[in-house]
């Protein structure tokens, strides 16, 4: 480690967006709005570059995500450069677009796992919020050909106002199709959430609801599945430790190879955010401007910076400060200590109760109004 990063942990986790191209148009999906077309994406060789200066940098774990990251001709190639490297591989996939015969040569490749997106826990709702028919069935025959090439599998359940009250029928499908952990994640207002959110957001009562069943469930089934749950912020009482903490666990590369603390952080005007075609990983890692602008807890205000969660939530999400408050270094208004706080739910409650036609996510609508 080189002079002046002793006191900076290194990464753990890497999201490797490798592709904004996919066969669905979830409205919750974390992707900027402005998608990045196929011309710009690294190369095959770029990317394994990346994974090869990851694995120096000290991450373990590397999720191969996008868009849809079976996009790429080129991904048995670089989930072998994970397992070359030293790297365990998450596909993180919708599971519509892959059959059998391609998950075996990705596991002769060397793939670790496999996290499966799950709109609902049937066809029709599945499919309504995909913007794809029959993309349900597709992904029931994904999940079985993992079971059968055995994999792990997790199943990610995208949970929001027109799927909620069926949080216990995802339970139950994640244990029909045999996955080891399933993530109830509400969904979380950037990309095009934040676009849709008077189409997505439940009610207090939908979300008392629901994790009611959650923690019932959590009892009932231990040591048969591991179940993960995170609400929406805007009905917490404290902040999330967003994603454990700016420039502290993990690093997300986009498809142009750009490097970002979080998904959202490009809506943050006036940081800089360098590219691995430009700068090593290590280098925007422990040296970039934008790494280090939010890292650690000596840029806070206060409250933040004598409350004793400092070194819980590491101050919370900074592009929902953004959001909110118009200023990224602002205290997180999720924090019942911001002044914003009761705005924030005010903004919940009133969207839970608007009826919106989702703005699917596409080529198309990027970038419109």
């Amino acid at each position: 480690m080189n002079e002046g990063t002793q006191d900076i942990p290194a990464p753990l986790g890497l999201l490797a967006e490798l592709t904004h191209r996919c066969p669905l148009q979830c409205p919750y999906c974390s992707n900027p709005v402005n998608l990045e077309r196929r011309s710009g994406e690294l190369d095959t060789a770029e990317w394994k570059r990346v994974f090869g200066e990851a694995a120096d940098l000290g991450v373990l774990h590397v999720h191969l995500s996008g868009g849809e990251p079976t996009a790429r001709p080129d991904l048995e190639d670089l989930v072998a450069e994970c397992r070359e490297v030293g790297l365990y591989s998450n596909l993180i996939t919708a599971g519509v677009s892959t059959d059998e015969e391609r998950l075996e040569r990705l596991v002769e490749a060397g793939l670790d796992h496999v996290q499966l997106s799950m709109q609902g826990p049937d066809a029709q709702i599945n499919d309504f919020v995909a913007g794809m028919r029959g993309a349900y069935e597709k992904k029931l025959r994904t999940a079985k050909a993992v079971g059968r090439l055995g994999l792990p599998l997790t199943l990610n359940a995208v949970i929001h106002r027109h799927n909620i009250a069926r949080v216990g029928e995802m339970i139950d499908l994640a244990l029909a199709l045999g996955a080891r952990r399933v993530e109830i994640a509400h969904v979380q207002y950037y990309g095009w959430a934040l676009r849709n959110r008077a189409s997505l957001m439940p009610n207090r009562a939908q979300i008392n609801a629901a994790m009611q069943v959650v923690e019932s469930a959590r009892e009932d089934l231990k040591g048969r599945l591991v179940i993960d749950a995170v609400v929406p912020d805007y009905y917490a009482r404290f902040p999330k430790p967003c994603m454990g903490g700016w420039g502290r666990q993990s690093l997300n590369v986009t498809p142009n190879g750009k490097v970002l603390p979080c998904h959202a952080a490009e809506t943050i005007a006036g940081l800089t955010f360098e590219t691995v075609r430009e700068q090593s990983l290590a280098d925007i890692w422990y040296r970039s401007e934008a790494f280090n602008r939010f890292r650690g807890t000596d840029w806070m205000p206060e409250p933040c910076r004598s409350c004793e969660r400092k070194e819980i939530d590491w101050g919370g999400c900074r592009c929902q400060a953004l959001a909110f408050a118009g200023d990224a270094s602002a205290t997180d208004p999720a924090c019942h200590r911001s002044p914003l706080h009761g705005h924030m739910l005010a903004v919940a409650e009133a969207d839970a109760k608007e009826e919106e036609a989702f703005v699917y996510r596409s080529f198309a609508n990027a970038g419109a109004p």
